[in-house]
């Protein structure tokens, strides 16, 4: 297809195709990568030009392939209607513009790739947690104009984690597929459905009278699950719990409806699990749960049931151990061990953050201080979280290591995109602030956030850490290895460092090994272990036999 041109006839733009026939400049120049000189058309020897160009009157051209790194995008040509010939010079140019459209096309594909990953679920591709606070923004200033209603349904699948631990992850992620299929299938296409994370979706009904118009529909939409999905050849029942409030009845305000629709939906599995319920104000008792939960947390701090677990960092060339990764732990007294996804969010909503912050960054720094007197030097990460961000952290960071005695280049600090943009200039004074003490500053998750490519150059960061949504199917989708090359790439461009987070394969070790990742982190070299397991491995001999020893696992391929 002619896409761009000067001096064609008019309406050829856009409507003619251009055929790259055997024998034709076009195919000769898509074919070798190199610049196609066609002297004189009428002389014997050379490659014939296309068609439409030699209908024009044409008869001499220069062709070349517009490079990318998914292979030739399309052709670039200059032509003449005579004979005079093209300089070295003419072909060296249109070369240099092809390579630079060609780094503006690919540049542009993967900014579209990352656009689209930070919307959209990378699992299921259903709107992820921020384009559905902006669908539900839009939907209720449409009920606001028409005077109509919305529902919000958030729905919880139960039973989830035993199928994804009974038959592995790649399983869990195929019923989450196909949930979120049925789910649509079930909706008006002016309805949305969206996967928040783990397994958790929500749906905004619109257009609707009243409540007992989106209760209809919710349980139409639980029917419809309810029917035996297939999974290496067994049926599964999937059943969900739900929780449904209705704009504007319930209320006006975003985040209320929000809460409403949670609350609901753990009021439902107070139930029993496999069925709705209806937001009313009545229902505080899972609100008392989650005050109780929060109290137990402030006392947990004091009370010394807060632990750290180290995942370790192995570089992809030598094997070494070359850091570790600070995640902190509940051991509560009655409950037992309290997952960092129950306990975390809620540290965050109450503030708890900023204690449980302080305690993790000191007794990290701590604990990387009394390894070096036993093991040689390693970089410990620590999370940093947006209240931590935007409170004292430069002051809290500089205090600890003076307590502590830690080398300031032996601690980094792991952010996220999404922190570092809600105040861009901001933040990156604070970075600076941190980078002067001597710390290394790292983007965690790096492509699930923002992900913009040019923001990168204004903060003074040394790690993009890659998203394990990315690295979990690099091995079998051609969009999520793009996204890891093009990550790759980036980071090394501009002198950054690039860690792969989740790898679990070896597959995936052998991927990234391959395209210059520097370091990976994950369950196929270490789950988060205690403090003195993971000293341990960073002292385990070199003359580890190759099944117990990073070192072994690289020059084994394992």
């Amino acid at each position: 297809m002619l896409v761009a041109g000067v001096g064609w006839n008019a309406g050829s733009i856009g409507t003619v195709t251009i055929s790259a026939d055997p024998g034709t400049s076009t195919r000769s120049a898509l074919s070798s990568g190199n610049t196609i000189v066609v002297h004189d058309i009428r002389a014997p020897g050379h490659p014939i030009l296309p068609s439409f160009v030699r209908s024009h009157g044409l008869l001499s051209g220069l062709e070349v392939a517009i490079p990318t790194s998914d292979g030739p995008f399309g052709i670039l040509g200059a032509y003449r209607r005579d004979t005079s010939g093209f300089s070295k010079d003419d072909s060296n140019f249109l070369k240099a513009i092809a390579t630079a459209l060609g780094t503006a096309i690919g540049r542009h594909r993967v900014e579209a790739r990352l656009s689209h990953v930070a919307q959209y679920d990378a699992i299921t591709g259903l709107p992820n947690r921020s384009l559905f606070h902006d669908r539900l923004s839009l939907a209720m200033a449409r009920a606001r104009r028409r005077k109509s209603a919305v529902a919000l349904i958030f729905l919880d699948l139960d039973g989830f984690k035993e199928i994804n631990d009974t038959l592995g992850h790649k399983a869990g992620d195929r019923l989450l597929r196909a949930v979120g299929a049925r789910l649509k299938h079930s909706l008006r296409e002016s309805d949305t459905v969206a996967r928040l994370g783990g397994d958790e979706f929500t749906l905004i009904l619109e257009d609707l009278h009243d409540r007992d118009e989106a209760t209809a529909v919710a349980h139409k939409v639980l029917g419809a699950l309810s029917k035996p999905l297939s999974l290496r050849k067994q049926e599964f029942a999937v059943t969900a719990s739900a929780g449904l409030t209705v704009y504007p009845e319930d209320s006006r305000s975003f985040e209320t409806l929000l809460k409403n629709a949670d609350t609901a939906m753990y009021y439902a599995k107070d139930k029993g699990k496999n069925n709705l319920q209806s937001y009313t104000p009545q229902m505080t008792t899972l609100k008392r749960e989650q005050a109780t939960l929060e109290n137990q947390l402030r006392r947990a701090i004091e009370n010394n049931e807060l632990f750290l677990q180290y995942q370790p960092q192995v570089d992809l060339q030598s094997g070494s151990i070359v850091g570790v990764e600070a995640l902190a732990r509940w051991r509560h007294p009655e409950l037992g061990l309290v997952s960092p996804g129950r306990f975390i969010p809620l540290a965050e909503k109450s503030g708890l953050i900023v204690p449980i912050g302080k305690w993790a960054l000191a007794t990290a720094c701590a604990q990387g201080f009394a390894w070096q007197a036993i093991a040689a030097p390693l970089r410990i990460g620590v999370n940093v979280s947006a209240r931590q961000f935007r409170g004292d952290l430069f002051q809290t960071v500089a205090a600890v290591l003076a307590s502590s005695k830690l080398d300031a280049q032996w601690l980094e600090l792991e952010l996220t995109e999404s922190l570092l943009m809600e105040d861009p200039e901001t933040a990156r004074v604070t970075l600076l602030k941190l980078k002067g003490l001597g710390v290394t500053i790292a983007i965690d998750d790096f492509g699930s956030g923002y992900s913009s490519l040019s923001y990168l150059r204004h903060f003074p960061i040394d790690r993009l850490k890659i998203d394990q949504t990315f690295i979990r199917d690099l091995t079998t989708s051609a969009d999520d290895a793009a996204i890891a090359r093009a990550i790759i790439a980036l980071g090394h461009n501009m002198n950054l460092r690039v860690v792969a987070e989740g790898v679990e394969t070896a597959e995936q070790l052998a991927f990234l090994r391959d395209n210059g990742c520097d370091v990976m982190q994950g369950y196929l070299c270490s789950e988060p272990v205690s403090a003195d397991d993971c000293l341990a491995l960073m002292v385990r001999p070199a003359t580890s036999s190759a099944t117990s020893s990073f070192a072994g696992m690289f020059k084994t391929g394992l």
